[in-house]
């Protein structure tokens, strides 16, 4: 809390309520953690981040995963959970060496959607061991890759049942793990002089087709 500056009625409350031990600190220091060079917050919260556990993903008949494998802009991390929170994906899950899911930039971007949508950082084998072990237990879940060379058109694709969408870094596309685990790879036709499309405006297109 901010020990330099008179407490707006909200704030007031919140100190009050609050079991949280207190730390009060001068207006330049809130500034500083707050990541703001004006209006240095009256509050700042830290908590503790729910564990990165599959369980948390309720994946059933007709669900619909996204995996986001090495994204390095928390910025596109972010837009693909809101969007993923838009067309009712039942999580998002972050593989390999990538941008933090707790990331400023990431929460900014989501704006609010990463505390919708259970958003987990895991391991590329805990992930395949997960859905093979859903497999087993009767959730046909079909992992689809994007590619912006795949050989199926993605409105030729049936997105209907259990899915596991798996979008690349924006740089080198999937790992060669998620390559060889993918069922199918589909393709977004473009035109004009774009060779590609933005990882977070890609997976949110075939979210949407999907949806």
């Amino acid at each position: 809390v901010r020990s330099d500056t008179r407490r707006s009625r909200w704030a007031e409350e919140a100190v009050r309520r609050t079991v949280a031990p207190l730390v009060e600190l001068s207006g330049d220091l809130m500034g500083d953690l707050g990541g703001k060079d004006e209006d240095a917050p009256e509050l700042i919260a830290v908590g503790r981040t729910r564990p990165d556990d599959l369980s948390r993903v309720d994946m059933r008949e007709d669900s619909l995963l996204v995996v986001f494998d090495r994204p390095t802009s928390p910025g596109n991390l972010g837009t693909l959970i809101r969007s993923a929170d838009a067309f009712g994906a039942v999580g998002v899950v972050v593989t390999g060496h990538a941008a933090d899911v707790y990331d400023p930039r990431t929460v900014r971007a989501s704006t609010g959607s990463l505390f919708a949508v259970p958003t987990l950082h895991v391991d590329t084998p805990q992930v395949l061991d997960w859905v093979a072990g859903l497999r087993r237990r009767g959730t046909p879940v079909r992992v689809v890759g994007t590619d912006e060379a795949g050989p199926v058109d993605l409105s030729r694709t049936g997105l209907t049942g259990p899915i596991a969408l798996v979008l690349g870094n924006e740089t080198t596309g999937m790992s060669a793990a998620w390559r060889g685990a993918c069922d199918i790879l589909v393709a977004i036709p473009v035109g004009g002089a774009a060779s590609s499309l933005n990882a977070a405006a890609a997976g949110s297109i075939v979210l949407y087709e999907a949806a």
